[in-house]
């Protein structure tokens, strides 16, 4: 997810828009999964994004991260092939399209330092959802191949050019591909390349057969408690991410996470010192959710992990430490990128408050872009 706390290229540490096919039978405990046929989506909406997994509901489900812009290209979403509700045709062995079903189930990550697992450190190095996950999706003990090609700070840019080559040659049943809060946070941010970008990765796994997860973020300017001239400019740029998100869900047939809502910002427990990357306990919450949704579908069949943490919480000491040693480094970084360009941001906030006008106009700017990368990206 989040803003990296190191830079350091570390190295690998839904719904569809028309109804599917019938499902086939549920495959046998550990054997890779088939491609999911997902429910019907009203008004263009995955059906996903209207459940919060138990584990991070606090109230009801919240799509405050889907901009009005998204309800208002019907069109647009209308173009969603309707081939990505069926389920592709299995080989002789009942796997998905491109997967050599011999073998563990393979599972790969995708992303930046939230599926990195930064915030959940175990045996010295960081964990994270991905492997909790991992760790769940086969019975009897049987571990699948796992691949975390998440690296802390990686842009959609990244993930397109040097994670998704690897992630294809691994030839993955399932694919987490969840990106983009670190974009928002760059003087380049364009939605129409993040939404190019993403599709193409998620085209190039879906073609090998491989089961997409994805997940709308919170905004960081709201996670880290910024005024409102600097907040708002963030949260548009994370609200159209989201949208991306939720249209790339609904065209692949993803399974999908909501964690922008309430529910999950503001428990406190949940995250860690720096308010920007999961705790153990929001990485297990996420993990539980993923492996709920799986299990539903047919896709899961390991015990979910705890939603307890093992680990001691770190002291005070280690906190203030990380947050003084990573976190400065994250801020001197962003000084001279974002900063810039955050604070121009926040003046036509300013200016537009102080003629009446009000956010209107850069809400409409932000809408009309995010309403052009959906229609270059989704009408093809």
């Amino acid at each position: 997810m989040t803003p990296e706390t190191a830079e350091a290229e570390s190295g690998a540490s839904t719904a569809a828009t028309a109804p599917g096919p019938l499902p086939a039978p549920p495959p046998a405990p550990g054997a890779p999964p088939a491609r999911p046929a997902a429910p019907p989506v009203p008004s263009g909406v995955p059906a996903d994004l209207s459940v919060v997994p138990a584990a991070l509901s606090g109230g009801p489900p919240v799509l405050s991260c889907v901009p009005p812009v998204l309800s208002s290209v019907p069109a647009v979403l209308s173009a969603v092939p309707a081939a990505a509700s069926a389920v592709p045709a299995a080989r002789d062995g009942g796997g998905p399209v491109g997967a050599d079903d011999a073998g563990p189930l393979r599972f790969v990550v995708l992303g930046d330092s939230f599926s990195e697992g930064v915030g959940d450190r175990a045996d010295g190095v960081w964990r994270g959802w991905a492997a909790l996950l991992a760790e769940g999706l086969a019975a009897g003990g049987r571990g699948p191949a796992f691949l975390n090609l998440a690296v802390s700070g990686a842009l959609s840019a990244d993930v397109a050019d040097t994670q998704a080559p690897r992630a294809l040659a691994f030839r993955p049943h399932l694919a987490s591909v969840v990106v983009g809060v670190n974009d928002t946070l760059r003087r380049t941010f364009d939605i129409a390349l993040l939404a190019r970008r993403l599709d193409r990765v998620c085209a190039d796994l879906d073609a090998v057969g491989a089961v997409l997860l994805t997940a709308c973020l919170p905004d960081p300017g709201r996670m880290l408690g910024l005024p409102p001239p600097l907040a708002r400019p963030l949260a548009r740029r994370q609200r159209s991410v989201n949208a991306v998100v939720h249209a790339l869900t609904a065209r692949y047939g993803a399974v999908h996470l909501h964690l922008a809502d309430p529910a999950w910002t503001e428990d406190r427990a949940l995250w860690s010192a720096d308010r920007l990357h999961p705790g153990e306990r929001g990485h297990r919450a996420v993990a539980g959710g993923f492996h709920r949704l799986l299990a539903a579908r047919g896709l899961a069949h390991g015990a979910p992990p705890s939603p307890e943490p093992l680990q001691p919480p770190p002291t005070r000491t280690e906190a203030l430490l990380r947050l003084a040693t990573a976190g400065t480094g994250w801020v001197l970084r962003r000084s001279r990128d974002l900063l810039p360009q955050l604070l121009l941001l926040a003046g036509a906030e300013l200016r537009h408050w102080a003629d009446g006008t009000g956010t209107g106009p850069l809400d409409a700017r932000a809408d009309d872009a995010l309403a052009a990368a959906l229609a270059a990206t989704m009408g093809r």
